[in-house]
Formats: C-alpha cells, sequence, structure tokens
C-alpha cells in the first residue's frame, strides 16, 4: 500500500468524505475540533477549502488524490479487495460441500 495524500474538497453544500468515521460529513467547527484535530491521519486545511488527510491507499489513485465529490469517494472507499490463498478455498469448498467441518489448518 502506498501512503497517498487526499484532497478532500467541500462541495457546495460543505460536505467532505472523512475516512476515519467512513462517512460524509459536514465540515464544521464541530467535525474539525472533535474529529479532524486528533486523527492521525489529518494533514491540514486543504487551503482553506476542505481537508488534507493522509493515510495507505489500497486503490489506485493518483498522490495527492483530489476528491470534490465526497458521496462518489464514500462509495469508492466501500469496495475492499480480499485475497483467499488456494488452501483456504479448497477448505471452504470442502466445508460447503459437507466433506469437511472445520478447515485444514
Amino acid at each position: 500500500m502506498r501512503l497517498i495524500t487526499h484532497m478532500n474538497f467541500k462541495n457546495k453544500d460543505g460536505l467532505i468524505y472523512c475516512c476515519l468515521r467512513n462517512k460524509v460529513v459536514e465540515l464544521d467547527q464541530q467535525q474539525h475540533e472533535q474529529f479532524c484535530q486528533g486523527c492521525k491521519m489529518y494533514g491540514g486545511d486543504a487551503d482553506g477549502r476542505g481537508v488534507t488527510c493522509v493515510w495507505e491507499e489500497l486503490r489506485n489513485v493518483g498522490n495527492p488524490h483530489i476528491v470534490h465529490d465526497p458521496v462518489q469517494e464514500f462509495n469508492r472507499n466501500q469496495k475492499r479487495t480480499i485475497a483467499i490463498a488456494p488452501d483456504d478455498l479448497i477448505s471452504l469448498a470442502l466445508i460447503q460441500t459437507g466433506e469437511l467441518s472445520e478447515p485444514l489448518y
């Protein structure tokens, strides 16, 4: 994973995507004081137009990653890739068919 700077600009309604809370939030004083200031991902105020955050990114995005649509960013962050080892797939298949009662490992 790569450490990526995310520039989350407020939309016309003053909303941003917050990775810490994993939701779209209004970037107001309360959000900034209760969440941004204590967040280990917080990296600044995006030139007064939003918030800059830095975190290890699984997705293939640019650096910096510029966000203008917080809802779209939220939706894109809900997709995760899960790697399953071949032995685990065999165990799962055998459990589903009833040929095995617990994983092989």
